[in-house]
């Protein structure tokens, strides 16, 4: 992929469900009656559908959805995962753990902290508190000038969530845009963003299978803000590696395999 942030093709944006819960239970069915990533998607496209083109893809497809032309096609990946973390077959989380290092953007959502994928991508246990009491969570913007904060009220007030609360294993953000607060007074770091290699990652945990956060118009506001932020900035996606280059030759090197290539822009071409 080529797709950058300024660039004037739609982002191609993929959100992953793992769409177990929704066939579990008819009440969560009747709450999300096109799944959480049905829901998830509609609320992309509401905020920036003029710009991104969404698709959905869930565990139990072939390949849980995720063939390598399609992540090689996707400029974010959206992921929401909960009761089967374990299921996701360690094949497709190299295929897309390498994808987001060399430059595809990952927005993970609530219980994906859990996923395999963040966890890979975190080195950490990503292991925090919680609660299912229907609380009334406040997220509070802590930095305003961040892109995915733009046109979010301060705070969001969502009437009955699930509680998160810290500790929450997870290294020292790049950024901490949100943090929460419940009624039981647990605070949570709600909104986060990394970088792992060329790849730009937002962590954001409203929203639950037991409450319809995900229809929430400014859940929805984050989520496509957070997907416009972690599109590559950079002309093309190439995962970063050792070069061996010689003295006066700026942008061609030989990469470890042997082959000769030529990186002016940061555009990888193998040269002959």
């Amino acid at each position: 992929m080529t797709r950058t942030s300024d660039s004037a093709q739609p982002i191609k944006v993929v959100v992953w469900g793992e769409n177990r819960h929704e066939k579990m239970s008819t009440e969560i069915a009747e709450r999300y009656p096109t799944g959480m990533h049905g829901a998830i998607k509609g609320g992309i496209e509401r905020y920036i559908g003029d710009h991104a083109d969404v698709t959905t893809v869930t565990l139990d497809d072939p390949e849980h959805g995720l063939t390598q032309e399609l992540v090689d096609g996707t400029d974010v990946l959206v992921w929401w995962g909960h009761v089967a973390h374990k299921e996701v077959e360690d094949a497709i989380v190299e295929r897309v753990h390498r994808a987001v290092l060399d430059g595809m953007g990952l927005v993970v959502l609530h219980s994906g902290h859990e996923s395999k994928l963040f966890q890979k991508l975190m080195g950490t246990t990503c292991s925090l508190r919680w609660r299912n009491d229907n609380e009334r969570e406040l997220v509070w913007t802590i930095d305003h000038t961040h892109p995915i904060a733009k046109g979010i009220p301060n705070p969001i007030v969502i009437d009955g969530q699930e509680m998160y609360g810290e500790q929450f294993d997870i290294p020292t953000p790049d950024e901490l845009v949100f943090i929460s607060s419940f009624t039981g007074g647990e605070v949570f770091r709600s909104g986060c963003t990394f970088r792992r290699g060329n790849g730009k990652i937002f962590y954001f945990s409203p929203g639950d299978q037991d409450y319809p956060v995900y229809h929430h118009p400014d859940v929805q506001h984050v989520i496509a803000n957070g997907v416009d932020w972690v599109v590559t900035d950079r002309p093309a996606r190439i995962i970063p590696q050792g070069r061996h280059f010689e003295r006066g030759t700026f942008f061609q090197g030989r990469e470890n395999d042997d082959t000769m290539v030529d990186l002016t822009d940061g555009i990888r071409t193998v040269l002959a």
